[in-house]
């Protein structure tokens, strides 16, 4: 079947070709059942407005803004940032979609007015919000007014009563990580946690002492400790849960850079791995297969996430319709490698 056109959409709404094209390009003097008719065909019809060809057509490209979140006194989470980025890139390139990047401070009391006032000076027409800017309420509350939609990228419960979040079902993702150690025979864990307000990665810590409570084990089988996503943290992390009193026979990181520092803690406490410690990250990321032994993992589809906010917020400004909160899940898969499976 050819794909379908705003001649038809006119057909089917009954209604003008310009009218369909005022709606689409949300100008006035377009009155609302009408506009509701015309929107109801577009998604009856399955119509996708062609950006390249309307920019082609002297319009302004659509702008999106991608914020990425940095601690600007340690190392940041590159991969986390640049996989959602490069997904984003081939989304912006194929939608005709302007992208525009900033990195902001997480630690700047001003950082929300940083955001919102760089989201208008750039007539940005959506933005992808990381964590804990895809958790900031106040934020969300502040954007939704100013009818700027946004996607934010593993965001949790609260984030979701004001805009779209869009990542993996974490809980379950927690889950699998503890019911695949518990398979393995590891009884003591050590959790190290990622940054406080992280709520996607908090969850995951649910998931993980729900498997073990399955298992028949109780909270006092997890010592944890705050990281805040680096290597650095990972190994400082590990090294004070490895000194501790209790023996700990399995580490679980929050990302894969944390599990990495970990790892060399590991290491350099003469212990192997997986036989007297497993250690697991998550996000699955180029590193988790380059350290040794290799790191089991969560694999989390960053550059499809990347690509589907842009599409997502592509989508809104070509409609003019409003964006509507919620959650969409994409799939996540337990990668098993070396560090915690030992093959002999």
């Amino acid at each position: 079947m050819s794909r379908p056109t705003i001649d038809d959409v006119a057909a089917l709404a009954g209604v003008a070709r310009t009218t369909v094209s005022r709606v689409l390009n949300n100008q006035p003097n377009v009155r609302a059942e009408v506009r509701k008719k015309v929107l109801g065909a577009v998604e009856k019809l399955g119509y996708r407005v062609n950006l390249q060809a309307r920019n082609l057509a002297g319009r302004r490209a659509v702008r999106v803004a991608l914020i990425h979140a940095s601690d600007f006194d340690s190392e940041p989470n590159s991969y986390f940032s640049s996989a959602l980025e490069l997904g984003a890139i081939r989304a912006g390139a194929r939608l005709g979609v302007q992208l525009i990047t900033h990195v902001i401070n997480q630690n700047d009391p001003g950082a929300a007015a940083e955001i919102v006032a760089r989201l208008s000076d750039e007539q940005c027409d959506g933005v992808i919000l990381t964590p804990p800017f895809s958790d900031d309420e106040n934020l969300l509350r502040t954007l939704a007014g100013l009818s700027v939609a946004a996607v934010c990228i593993a965001g949790g419960p609260q984030a979701e009563k004001h805009a779209l979040t869009l990542g993996i079902d974490d809980y379950r993702a927690g889950f699998d990580i503890g019911a695949h150690l518990v398979s393995r025979g590891y009884r003591r864990f050590g959790f190290v946690k990622g940054l406080q307000g992280h709520s996607s990665a908090e969850t995951r810590f649910d998931g993980f002492l729900a498997a073990l409570a399955e298992a028949g084990l109780g909270d006092d089988a997890v010592e944890w400790r705050r990281g805040n996503f680096t290597f650095r943290s990972g190994l400082d992390c590990a090294q004070a849960l490895l000194g501790g009193a209790g023996r700990v026979d399995a580490l679980v990181c929050a990302n894969d850079d944390m599990a990495a520092g970990a790892l060399l803690a590991a290491h350099k406490a003469g212990l192997r791995i997986p036989q007297d410690i497993a250690i697991t990250g998550f996000d699955d990321t180029p590193v988790s297969e380059i350290v040794w032994p290799p790191l089991t993992t969560i694999h989390q589809p960053l550059r499809r996430m990347g690509a589907r906010a842009v599409e997502q917020l592509a989508q809104l400004a070509a409609s003019g319709a409003p964006s509507e909160p919620g959650r969409e899940i994409v799939e996540h898969n337990l990668i098993v490698r070396d560090s915690s499976h030992f093959t002999g």
